[in-house]
């Protein structure tokens, strides 16, 4: 039974210049490739949880145990080519021209894994940051080795290539401060008490929770609107992932206050003079209701 065993193990299944594959070398390699990986796994927690007892940032310890996973994944594929009997440096010189051939067909999975040890190394981007690349706008979830998973405020996942992340514009809400500032539009009637708009609009500032005192708010008065003074209400919140929220808040309170100042908010109106011809379509109106 052990000898039948042994026989099936050490049946030749490939012959190569560097030495011959068995079942029993995959074996040995595929047991290697999952330790290296299960390792990998572990040792990346510990270093994360060692390098938050060093109060290191939640991105950068994200950005080591990756890193600390990648390597040893790699050590472990170079090891299991090897136990196989299989040189690495001899396999890539005799499939040079094949190489080629298949670097152009993964040019850009090439340039998204790049990318990815850049994003990594350099961390312009880390995880739980809040960005906004192109049209999504989320948070950082996950840096993987072809794309970054980005979770939207509507909790959906939307996979960004890593190329995208370093060749293209990206805004980094949590970079170098997480403050953000809001801009939120007001528009009252003319005749209005322009000092005590801009009061009423620090006070309810002031009053809304998750804005910040410092930097101070600002009420700035833009412009003359066609039917009405424009103002517009500048502050900062700690969190941009709240400023829907906040601005939706300041709006309520600023109509209230508004309603109890007997504040007025116009609508847009237009007002039309008719300045000559009305003589003549009176008359005009006129000789039709006498032919009535």
């Amino acid at each position: 039974m052990l000898d039948h065993l042994k026989r099936v193990l050490d049946f030749h299944l490939l012959t190569l210049s560097s030495g011959v594959v068995t079942l029993a070398s995959i074996l040995i390699a595929v047991s290697i490739l999952f330790s290296a990986a299960l390792i990998g796994n572990v040792g990346g927690r510990g270093l994360r949880r060692m390098l938050n007892r060093r109060g290191l940032p939640q991105g950068t310890q994200f950005a080591a145990s990756k890193i600390f996973g990648y390597a040893v994944l790699a050590v472990g594929t170079m090891v299991a080519f090897d136990s196989m009997g299989i040189r690495l440096d001899a396999l890539i010189a005799t499939s040079a021209v094949v190489a080629v051939g298949i670097g152009f067909g993964l040019q850009n999975i090439a340039q998204n894994f790049i990318s990815g040890l850049i994003l990594l190394v350099e961390q312009p981007v880390r995880k739980g940051d809040f960005v906004r690349v192109g049209d999504a706008l989320g948070v950082v979830d996950d840096i993987g080795l072809r794309a970054t998973r980005i979770i939207t405020r509507d909790a959906v996942a939307i996979i960004v290539p890593n190329s995208g992340l370093v060749t293209e514009k990206v805004i980094n809400h949590s970079r170098p401060t997480s403050n953000l500032r809001v801009r939120v539009p007001v528009g009252v009637a003319y005749g209005t008490d322009t000092s005590r708009v801009r009061d009423i609009l620090l006070a309810v500032t002031a009053a809304t929770p998750g804005t910040l005192a410092s930097p101070p708010p600002e009420v700035r008065f833009e412009a003359f609107g066609a039917s009405s003074l424009d103002f517009a209400l500048l502050l900062w919140i700690a969190d941009p992932r709240t400023d829907l929220k906040v601005a939706s808040d300041l709006r309520f309170a600023i109509d209230a206050a508004f309603r109890a100042a007997a504040i007025e908010m116009p609508f847009p109106q237009t007002d039309v003079h008719v300045r000559s011809g009305l003589e003549a379509f009176a008359a005009k109106v006129g000789r039709g209701s006498v032919a009535s």
